[in-house]
């Protein structure tokens, strides 16, 4: 599958000016289901690349985002039918994506925590360690609700253009 990033468009914020290198993705529109995974995590390498990304950045930004779809469709939508909305951008310092769900409102910052290091592997609750490393992987994450969407950012930041 390949994604066309075109040269012009708005910022993840409204107001955002961008500089001529920068661009914005087009949306990626999938049912919320496993076998849609892979294109999101394609869509998402192809933007840090474009954005030219380290590896360990890159890296980095598809395990926040394989994390954050994976949990929409296994605990967003819990097998019924629904549709992500992906879309992303280049902005002067940092690379961003951004997903939409009608799944009900859950803000996925609720269950993350830091992992119980302290205690015994048999002992620790199960659950919400993926999201707590997704989530401390990339340099913001944002949630809102808007119009009973949900809409989640993942951003990096850029390394300097020399």
């Amino acid at each position: 599958m390949t994604f066309d990033f075109e040269a012009a468009g708005a910022g993840r914020a409204a107001g955002v000016a961008q500089a001529p290198e920068c661009g914005r993705a087009n949306a990626l529109r999938v049912p919320a289901t496993i076998d849609s995974l892979e294109p999101v995590s394609d869509f998402v390498l192809g933007l840090g690349k474009q954005a030219r990304l380290p590896e360990s950045s890159l890296y980095r930004f598809r395990l926040a985002a394989d994390e954050l779809a994976t949990n929409i469709v296994l605990h967003g939508y819990r097998g019924e039918p629904g549709e992500i909305t992906v879309d992303g951008g280049i902005d002067p310092g940092e690379v961003w994506v951004r997903f939409q769900d009608d799944a009900p409102a859950f803000d996925p910052r609720q269950g993350m925590r830091a992992p119980a290091l302290d205690m015994p592997l048999a002992e620790r609750q199960i659950g919400g360690l993926g999201v707590f490393l997704a989530f401390t992987a990339v340099d913001t994450f944002e949630y809102e609700l808007v119009a009973g969407r949900n809409v989640s950012t993942l951003v990096m930041r850029r390394p300097a253009v020399e």
